[in-house]
């Protein structure tokens, strides 16, 4: 393992080997503050020189893709993995979803066909099978309600414990799950950021393996895989654009990471534009991408996936964005639950706020003309949107019940059918 990978810091640069529980680099961390981004947020580095000699240069990314990619990810055996269908989620192509004349091809990754519906179980699979491997049996993780039902669903299926610490505000789908699959749930008066915190005590106080996104490395390695699925299905070939819904910058991180090992490994010679989509209520990654010194927007935003006050990933993400040239937007609530009535109408994809939000920001390209003719544009829809019924209830008109006859049922028609004429 130890000469399978090895971590660099994205701060300082120091190395640390793969073999040992690590989460920050421990030179970075000592000065850390809770109302600011980490430093020392750890990058998981591979011998992709190595890998290029294993593979003709010609077949590498098929025998990568045949070998489910295992020279890339920091376990030793595909064994380890849950046993429950993974990724290999469908990316449908969608062109005509925002009108009939636009010239450019749209494809919308569905990861809400996860086991636990949503995105954050490929995180999730890789932290409980790298645990598996080094006989690690609890796991821990702070959450607004997908990264802990993710986990507790995963831990499920390996046999594992698992605890979580979610805001008492989490939408109750999200809780309801967690305590389904059987995990310890500590519900905290308080934000995401503060079970965050008290997460990581538990974790040094207990010795529970830590979940965390932007703490925990090997989550990155697990969304990673994402940018090897989309590049298979579209035919081997690059997107122009990935729209990526982001609160802490962990998934944006795993997109670009995924696309920049595949050019570290020849397969690819460009890297596509990643736009890191925020909800203008919780901007606080992309308005501080350029700041010499952080400031916080207090979130407020039916996007609770993504709604992070202090970005644990920020460093990462402004070091990828920086180097590849990347893009941002913010899109309002109201933005948000237009491009979620949108897609479900459109194209029968239910997706939760956070995953709208990624659409929302496509839209937004779109009506200012910042997309090429001919191009390829990728939306991450990363949850179902049955996690969070609360939210789309404005955009809702139940109509009332009708008398049980025929007469009754065809006045609702004609009123249907006018208003929908």
């Amino acid at each position: 393992m130890r000469d399978k990978f090895h971590y660099v810091c994205v701060d300082c640069l120091s190395e640390y080997p793969g073999d040992k529980v690590i989460y920050l680099c421990p030179k970075c961390q000592a000065n850390n503050r809770e109302d600011q981004p980490p430093k020392g947020v750890l990058k998981t580095v591979y011998n992709y020189r190595q890998i290029r000699e294993w593979y003709p240069a010609e077949t590498i990314f098929q025998q990568l893709e045949e070998d489910r990619f295992l020279p890339l990810l920091p376990i030793r055996s595909m064994e380890s993995w849950p046993g429950l269908r993974i990724g290999n989620t469908p990316l449908y192509r969608k062109d005509n979803v925002i009108g009939e004349n636009k010239d450019f091809e749209i494809y919308l990754k569905d990861d809400s066909q996860n086991p636990t519906f949503s995105f954050k179980d490929r995180a999730s699979a890789l932290v409980s099978a790298w645990a598996k491997e080094n006989g690690i049996q609890t796991l821990v993780a702070a959450s607004t309600g997908n990264a802990g039902s993710s986990l507790a669903g995963i831990c499920a299926a390996q046999k594992q414990k698992s605890v979580i610490l979610v805001p008492a505000k989490a939408p109750l789908a999200k809780l309801t799950q967690i305590l389904m699959y059987g995990a310890g749930i500590v519900p905290v008066d308080g934000t995401y950021d503060d079970a965050f915190e008290l997460s990581v005590k538990v974790s040094e106080i207990f010795g529970f393996y830590n979940r965390n996104t932007a703490y925990n490395p090997l989550t990155i390695e697990g969304k990673k895989t994402v940018s090897f699925e989309i590049f298979s299905q579209l035919g081997f070939r690059v997107p122009n654009r990935v729209f990526v819904p982001t609160g802490d910058g962990v998934i944006l991180a795993g997109v670009y990471k995924g696309f920049e090992e595949m050019l570290l490994l020849g397969v690819i010679e460009t890297m596509p534009v990643i736009v890191a989509v925020q909800a203008a209520g919780s901007p606080n990654l992309v308005e501080n991408l350029d700041r010499m010194e952080f400031k916080v927007t207090k979130s407020k935003t039916i996007a609770d996936s993504i709604s992070v006050d202090v970005p644990k990933n920020l460093s990462m993400c402004t070091g990828f964005m920086k180097k590849y040239k990347g893009e941002s937007v913010t899109v309002t609530d109201a933005e948000i639950l237009q491009a979620s009535a949108w897609l479900s109408g459109s194209t029968g994809l239910f997706s939760e706020p956070a995953a709208a939000a990624a659409f929302a920001g496509l839209l937004k390209f779109s009506k200012s003309g910042n997309i090429l003719s001919g191009s390829k544009n990728v939306v991450l829809l990363t949850g179902s949107g049955l996690k969070d019924l609360a939210s789309v209830q404005p955009l809702l008109n139940l109509p009332a019940p009708v008398a049980p006859d025929i007469r009754s049922v065809e006045l609702a028609m004609q009123a249907f059918l006018s208003k929908n004429s």
